[in-house]
């Protein structure tokens, strides 16, 4: 950063231009690169290689997603859709963390997706790309929260202790929610160590459960393997419990599988928001983003493809919904499946732990370069706990707010992987832009030659899960890009008006 510069920042966020040398010469090597972006160290450095990797992998979660969202794949286009869609998926966004993993290397910051876009296009684009992603990731928290009650909670659990759920409504699913959630804002309140300890683990949880999960099918499982259905497309568009309207286009039958696969793994930009946490930041960070997607693909193959094999008919199973999996699990024995269910339990709840954790440090970020109503507040980090404590509150209640909605799994779950593929979409396409201009100085995770063209592959495909993803019957969230959209329009106008002269966007943007 040279010494214009310097004076030019804010000293609230930067450091003293008349003794920031002295300062540097105290600070360790992931302070040093931060300074020079133009922060100051705040957040406590906590997390390791492997914590940044599992904050990634458990808001990923399998076991989360891969449960929820498996019915958008089956009643669409069957067994093809499950196992191809997921491979197809996997790929796009192993692409997708490539270049991803690239920038994070050039530009360990807590804001992430917001501070590239800004950094390598213009305060304008990371403008826009905050508020995709923040409002991306407070849906995300909200429908991990909303599926774990229902049907982890409400049909998994309290069937297991012998409590029928039937009846219950609205009132039930709130009170879940708000618990689940107060719970989740005090850990990341008060416990900061405690909740990456809790995360660390949770990755390990995740792999366990997942193999047990499989192991187990197998074992009790009464239907004779049959790989034929992983590579057979079956149209269940319009049957009873597809969640899909009857279509005669094959192609759109398939690629509609792609939702389960692109909704699962999603949330993997956490490594990137937690870097002013971790050590060694621009080495960890693309690695946390890589290995997150790589694990989460590998392993949710072997867990979605066993679903539809060990499935004893798979229109049966489409009728079913998301009942598919309980049904699934009675053929388990009574103790290994209630040890199956608490596992799950304990892996979505570190998954909504994780996302709360992630979205909280993007709120920090993009205000405290001033970027929301009230940052001064939203910005305060606690000086014993070093967490954001006013951007945890506000990103759980902004998560329950969303869940009042009645249909709100199906358009939250939908909602988020298409605005947080959008929020992707646009610092990649910004650093394809830049690279070789004003983008020269990358970090250690270096693409080279590749880095256009795997970013190239990246926007494309984010753009196309954007329109697979507004297709019916999701037009509810057609109707939410189009008012995200006006409000786009709004906020530029605004920016006119005189927003640009209030906010600068991160230091060297």
């Amino acid at each position: 950063m040279t010494d214009d510069t310097a004076k030019s920042a804010d000293p609230s966020r930067s450091l003293p231009a008349t003794d920031s040398r002295a300062e540097l010469t105290h600070l360790d090597a992931d302070a040093n690169l931060l300074a020079r972006l133009g922060y100051r160290q705040e957040l406590q450095r906590r997390m390791s290689r492997f914590s940044n990797f599992a904050v990634s992998f458990s808001l990923i979660c399998i076991l989360a997603g891969g449960i929820t969202a498996f019915p958008t794949a089956l009643s669409a286009g069957g067994g093809l859709s499950v196992a191809g869609g997921w491979l197809i998926g996997t790929i796009f966004a192993g692409l997708v963390a490539l270049s991803m993993a690239q920038i994070a290397s050039a530009y360990p910051t807590a804001g992430g997706l917001y501070h590239w876009s800004s950094m390598l296009g213009n305060r304008g684009l990371g403008w826009l790309t905050a508020w995709f992603n923040l409002i991306d990731l407070v849906l995300a928290f909200g429908s991990i929260n909303f599926g774990l009650y229902d049907p982890f909670i409400k049909t998994l659990l309290v069937p297991l202790l012998g409590i029928d759920s039937f009846g219950w409504g609205l009132a039930h699913q709130m009170g879940w929610i708000v618990l689940m959630t107060l719970s989740q804002v005090l850990l990341n309140h008060y416990a900061v160590g405690l909740t990456t300890r809790f995360i660390d683990l949770s990755g390990y949880l995740i792999l366990a459960v997942a193999i047990a999960l499989v192991v187990l099918l197998w074992v009790h499982t009464e239907v004779p393997a049959d790989l034929q259905r992983l590579v057979t497309l079956r149209n269940f568009t319009g049957a009873e419990g597809s969640l899909w309207p009857a279509s005669s286009n094959l192609l759109m039958v398939f690629l509609s599988g792609l939702l389960l696969a692109t909704y699962a793994l999603t949330g993997f930009d956490a490594s990137a928001h937690t870097a002013e946490e971790t050590h060694d930041a621009a080495s960890t960070v693309p690695r946390g983003i890589i290995h997150s997607v790589l694990w989460s693909g590998v392993f949710g193959l072997f867990m979605v493809c066993t679903f539809v094999l060990v499935m004893p008919d798979l229109a049966t199973g489409v009728s079913q919904g998301t009942g598919y999996f309980a049904a699934l699990l009675n053929s388990i024995p009574f103790v290994p499946r209630a040890c199956l269910v608490i596992g799950i339990l304990l892996a979505n709840f570190a998954c909504g732990l994780s996302c709360l954790m992630s979205t909280s440090r993007m709120v920090y970020a993009f205000a405290r370069d001033g970027g929301l109503p009230w940052s001064k507040q939203l910005k305060q980090v606690d000086p014993v706990t070093r967490s954001p404590v006013a951007a945890v509150w506000v990103c759980g209640v902004g998560a329950v707010a969303m869940t009042l909605y009645a249909d709100a799994f199906a358009v939250l779950s939908t909602g988020c992987a298409v605005f947080l593929f959008l929020s992707y979409v646009m610092p990649i396409a910004a650093g394809m832009w830049a690279e070789g201009r004003h983008w020269q100085d990358k970090g250690p995770f270096d693409l080279g030659w590749m880095s256009r063209p795997i970013a190239l592959l990246g926007v494309l495909g984010g753009l196309a899960l954007v329109w697979i993803g507004i297709q019916p019957p999701n037009e509810k969230v057609l109707v939410l890009v189009l008012g995200l959209v006006l409000c786009g329009l709004l906020a530029l106008f605004w920016w006119g008006l005189g927003v640009r002269k209030r906010f600068r966007g991160p230091p060297l943007a």
